[in-house]
């Protein structure tokens, strides 16, 4: 028998067994989802739900708004004037950069018979998120408010080079009030009666409206932000994900994001400060729908009337509207032309006009549909710096990991096909004892686990837009509730995995003498340069399994990140 084959013989003796191969990709696998498990829970964040389930009941059904008019004073109401339009065009400069946007303002006012000047109220009216325009924005609501004798004033949303995640509420308010006092000096406005009309997001913004402006004379708020950003968000998405019907386990993901520290990246708009006393210091009239799934309105509500008595204002109207939604229309808002709930246009021009007129409202002050909440405001988010660089390392690693793995692929199936071309037979990786075929397993098996995550949670945003927009919530919830547990069972088969190639690993290395100490004597030279390869015999098959190992473990750590092996 020669050297070689006495080699042979002895390597094939040291081959592991079934049952030793499983005692030791066992303990490996324990390890591996402990990693995991412990990841899960270290980054998990506590989020109180509680109280949930909470009302107010209104002290009559009826939303009419009345006042006490014994002194007979001539009240404007729908359509008591005709209405004209013109557009101006301002320029509005953002405060902390200098930037300058030319505003498109839509100026609608009351036809005033010829020779007749008369010194009317005025509304400028504030966009809530997105990108609205002059023209496409509040048309119905300001020409009813037109109609009733308000100058009504719509202007392009001020956003500058801003987006949805940076906006520049501060600058914002400037511009709004550039607006107001652009009204103030026209003759047929009297300057001590123009109010605010603030809608959602704005509501974040008209307190430093009035903050800066002592002169604003009243406020109608829509669905109004009572807590800050990072608060009033967390929760809506909280609430939103429970009533699409997505599993439990996507609130991990609501948890983590809204603990993010921002400001590490330049943007302090999650923490906008909103305890402002002085905002609801005026005349203010607060508008919810019963199908808004935005905004927390008993605590809000609250909120808003404690800022008000401590301001020294008991004049707080509060108007909740069935089967409304976020901006208090009837139906789907992805539909053009949903109309306004009920009375809701009556009623906002007759407490308007009542208001401006200085007249005391015999109305009650908080009236229609029972309020409701169905959980708690996060009132506890805070940024965590800790977590978010841990968690930005996570995610960032995994994606340029993958790439890089994507390109190599890419780079690998190049030269495959260029030697298929040239008849050259010889292989790309040389993958030796059926590493090849388990490493594509585990990676197609990951890769496709990853995206059933992205399907999932994608099916989940795009169910709480629909419910924002006033849709109701399908009854049957699919992938937004099975895709989670099943990412998790396949997870943790992909962790198996991941242990018995390591074993097989260590079982290799073991009878080519890597294992042993000292090592066998040039075993680590022969492994390196493909003579007696552990899994492959290409340098290049070599730095690819290595590779695919880190961008598939990355997904695990991105997983666990998540929350995905909190079980």
């Amino acid at each position: 028998m020669s050297a070689d084959e006495s080699v042979s013989v002895s390597r094939h003796r040291d081959a592991w067994s079934l049952g030793h191969r499983l005692l030791v990709t066992i303990p490996i696998f324990i390890i591996l989802l402990g990693v995991l498990v412990t990841v899960s829970n270290l980054t998990s964040v506590p989020w109180k739900r509680e109280p949930t389930e909470q009302s107010i009941a209104t002290l009559s059904p009826d939303t009419a708004v009345t006042f006490d008019n014994s002194q007979g004073l001539p009240l404007a109401h729908k359509g008591s004037f005709e209405v004209e339009s013109h557009t101006v065009v301002l320029d509005i400069v953002r405060p902390a950069t200098g930037e300058v946007q030319h505003v498109n303002v839509l100026i609608r006012q009351p036809s005033d018979p010829a020779g007749v000047e008369t010194k009317h109220p005025a509304v400028v009216f504030m966009h809530g998120a997105g990108y609205g325009t002059a023209e496409n924005s509040f048309g119905d609501v300001a020409q009813d408010l037109s109609s009733a004798g308000f100058v009504t004033a719509v202007l392009d949303k001020p956003v500058w080079s801003t987006s949805d995640v940076n906006r520049d509420y501060l600058g914002s308010a400037k511009a709004y009030d550039q607006v107001v006092e652009y009204l103030r000096d026209q003759k047929n406005v009297d300057p001590d009666k123009v109010g605010l009309y603030a809608t959602s997001e704005s509501t974040w913004i008209s307190p430093y409206v009035i903050k800066y402006d002592k002169r604003i004379a009243f406020q109608l708020l829509l669905s109004p932000m009572a807590y800050e950003p990072r608060q009033s968000l967390g929760f809506f998405v909280a609430q939103d994900f429970s009533l699409v019907g997505a599993n439990n386990g996507y609130q991990s993901i609501v948890r983590r994001l809204f603990h993010a520290d921002t400001t590490m990246f330049g943007n302090d708009t999650l923490d906008f400060p909103m305890d402002l006393p002085q905002a609801y210091s005026v005349p203010t009239m607060v508008v919810y729908g019963s199908k808004d799934v935005l905004t927390a309105q008993v605590e809000g509500l609250e909120h808003i009337l404690d800022s008000a008595h401590r301001s020294g204002n008991q004049n707080v109207t509060v108007r909740s509207y069935s089967v409304a939604n976020h901006v208090l229309r009837l139906g789907d808002e992805a539909e053009t032309g949903t109309p306004f709930a009920d009375d809701y246009i009556n009623d906002v021009v007759s407490w308007s006009v009542g208001t401006v007129s200085g007249l005391k409202q015999t109305s009650e002050p908080i009236a229609g549909t029972t309020i409701r909440q169905s959980i708690a405001v996060p009132v506890e988010l805070e940024a965590d710096r800790r977590l978010t660089v841990y968690g930005t390392i996570v995610n960032a690693s995994m994606m340029v990991l993958l790439v890089v793995t994507l390109l190599v692929a890419l780079v690998a199936c190049g030269i495959k096909i260029f030697r298929v071309v040239r008849h050259d037979r010889a292989k790309v990786f040389g993958f030796v004892r059926g590493f090849g075929g388990e490493l594509s397993a585990i990676a197609v098996t990951t890769s496709a686990t990853l995206v059933l995550f992205a399907a999932g949670l994608g099916q989940v945003i795009m169910a709480v837009v629909k419910l924002g927009w006033g849709s109701a919530p399908t009854e049957d919830p699919g992938m937004m509730y099975w895709s989670w547990p099943v990412i998790q069972v396949v997870s943790i088969l992909v962790v198996w995995a991941w242990a018995h190639i390591l074993a097989r690993c260590i079982e290799v290395a073991q009878t080519h003498g890597l294992a042993q100490i000292p090592p066998r004597k040039d075993a680590i030279h022969d492994a390196l340069h493909g003579r007696e390869p552990v899994f492959a015999s290409k340098r290049f098959g070599r730095l690819f399994f290595w590779l695919v190992a880190a961008a598939m473990f990355s997904v695990l750590l991105f997983f666990a990140f998540w929350g995905l092996f909190i079980f």
